[in-house]
């Protein structure tokens, strides 16, 4: 007879509480994504796992989930959350900043990927609505797996970092819309489909904008009230109370839970409580994201592998042909050249974590057949698995013909090539190379500059300037212009990782040239320093002192003064940062 507790599934939570435990700190150290780790133990330790044989192994059961259904419950608090979180990023400002990547390439993306895959599985032999629930389903890519990858390389502020993040800022809207058309399938429409899903979308739309609405209007009061003081307790309990609040008025509206606490955190993001909310819960968020992914792979069944092995890997290579093509193109015509348009196409074309939440919602409405959404589910779990290896393949291309491209943009016209001879080489032509440039015109110094934008590059050349397309951190391109001989090489790249690069490139290959360089900030400063650079100015600070002289004169210093005291702090930092030492020092 099992073992009973008031308590219920308590062995399981505490097997997961402890899996986690030991789970997250070694991912960490081994710099392993956490949501495959966690999918992989969920699938060794699940019910189609070891699970399998704790039957015949009694003591088995205390190291394995032999039950699904004892994480079900946890899981679904999971998916609150994580559905919570995606929306407190959803910020209007930010989706607003990036309207142009979110709306545009965003919207394209999930359309165009949706068409050609729902015609695929129309032509398959699937029902009409099968096709479009899968097309759209296979459509999103993996917020988490995505942005972990883009984080661990340091490249979130770089224009591919955030071109994915705006279209899968786009994905994660575009699940609202789809989880009501799945609602709406799953109703009998003999009656007109048309005028159903008008009419649901309607009923939708008004029951999200009335929780919206009537939420905003009372989230905000409701932590002035009482989070005052701000008292951790009281600050989690209303956090709690908005999330799981909204998301039962979402489903006492005919809607879906999940749904609910999307809303939630939107109307969070809005607030002034935005970033302690984030703060709050960061230490449970790789928790809770951790209790979904590990549900989600003790739900698939790695022996079906065996009897599908090839529709398998055709849905998973397929998947990341169809989705790589059409987000490469997108990329591309944003303004990203092939190599980075290529590299960002093969970054988003597994399936997404949404995947498993929309196929189990639509086999529940008997619109995709339950062993179908299983082996669809497989296919997206395997994608997510291989992510990092088609990512780290991506790179390798991309930077292969980003050579390319800047080896063939580096074969000047021999007039060009003798005019590029001694000048002062600007790698990145932004706001501050422009403004760099227009004062060395000014004072009769001559330069010649290199920037990543296709399109800025084919507006400026063609108003006469020396600006051509390619990255300065290379050495063929450098080399092209004899950058050897160049007075100096300037660095004013905007993202500090691709600063950092080419510093290190640069200094590796014409160790003898002065190379100035903008960092972001006094860390970043001084890993600039570390990897070669002549001189560093740091933007936070030139505008800290800046900032500060104005202060000092409005409260009556003698200009002289100022000026004597901001320099002072200006040969205090160069002081320091002049301890840092190359290496090769």
């Amino acid at each position: 007879m099992p073992e009973q507790h008031a308590f219920p599934f308590l062995r399981e939570i505490l097997l997961f509480l402890t899996l986690a435990g030991i789970l997250i700190p070694i991912l960490q150290r081994l710099r392993i994504n956490q949501v495959l780790g966690f999918l992989a133990v969920g699938a060794v330790l699940g019910p189609f796992g070891l699970g399998l044989i704790a039957r015949d192994l009694p003591w088995l059961s205390y190291l394995t989930f032999p039950r699904a259904e004892g994480v079900v419950a946890l899981a679904e608090l999971g998916v609150l959350f994580l559905m919570f979180m995606i929306g407190l990023e959803l910020s209007a400002a930010r989706l607003w900043a990036l309207r142009r990547w979110v709306f545009g390439a965003g919207t394209l993306q999930v359309c165009v990927s949706a068409c050609i895959i729902g015609v695929i599985v129309y032509l398959s032999g699937q029902r009409l609505e099968t096709a479009v629930v899968l097309g759209f389903v296979l459509a999103l890519s993996s917020t988490a797996v995505v942005m972990q990858l883009v984080s661990e390389r340091n490249a979130a502020h770089t224009p591919l970092g955030q071109a994915s993040f705006s279209i899968l800022m786009l994905q994660d809207l575009a699940v609202v819309p789809l989880l009501i058309l799945i609602g709406v399938l799953g109703k009998d429409a003999s009656d007109g489909l048309a005028a159903l899903v008008l009419v649901t979308m309607a009923k939708a739309s008004a029951a999200i904008a009335l929780i919206y609405l009537v939420g905003g209007r009372l989230v905000r009061p409701l932590f002035r009230a009482f989070a005052r003081n701000r008292q951790p307790d009281v600050f989690m309990a209303l956090i709690l109370l908005t999330t799981l609040g909204i998301a039962a008025l979402s489903a006492a509206a005919g809607l879906s839970m999940a749904l609910g606490a999307l809303i939630a955190g939107l109307l969070l993001a809005e607030t002034e409580f935005r970033h302690e909310v984030e703060l709050m819960i960061e230490p449970f968020k790789g928790l809770l994201m951790g209790l979904f992914f590990m549900t989600v792979g003790m739900g698939m069944d790695v022996r079906q592998v065996q009897g599908a092995p090839f529709w398998l890997a055709g849905v998973v290579l397929g998947l990341f042909a169809i989705k790589a093509a059409v987000l490469a193109v997108l990329f591309r015509i944003g303004g990203l050249n092939w190599g980075r348009a290529l590299e960002g196409g093969l970054l988003l074309g597994q399936g997404g974590e949404f995947a498993f939440i929309v196929i189990a919602y639509a086999t529940t409405r008997k619109l995709v057949d339950p062993a179908l959404g299983q082996l669809v589910m497989l296919a997206v779990g395997l994608s997510l698995f291989i992510t990092p290896m088609v990512a780290k393949a991506g790179r390798a291309l991309g930077d292969k013909l980003e050579r390319d491209d800047d080896e063939k943009s580096a074969q000047l016209s021999d007039s060009e090539l003798a005019q590029a001879r001694g000048r002062i080489i600007i790698a990145g032509f932004g706001r501050v190379g422009q403004l760099l440039a227009r004062l060395l015109t000014d004072q009769g110094i001559a330069y010649v500059a290199f920037e990543n934008d296709a399109r800025l590059v084919s507006k400026l050349h063609a108003q006469g300037l020396p600006v051509y397309f390619g990255n300065a951190s290379r050495a063929e391109l450098l080399r092209r212009v004899h950058a050897e001989e160049a007075p100096a090489i300037v660095l004013t790249m905007d993202h500090p990782a691709s600063a950092l690069h080419a510093v290190r490139g640069i200094r590796r290959e014409f160790p003898d040239v002065p190379l100035f360089a903008r960092s972001r900030d006094e860390r970043h400063a001084h890993a600039l320093k570390l990897g070669g650079a002549t001189v560093v100015v740091p933007e936070t600070l030139e505008a800290s002192l800046q900032l500060s002289a104005f202060v000092l004169e409005a409260l009556g210093i003698d200009e002289a003064a100022v000026d004597r005291i901001v320099d002072d702090e200006r040969e205090l930092f160069a002081a320091t940062l002049a301890d840092t030492k190359h290496p090769s020092h």
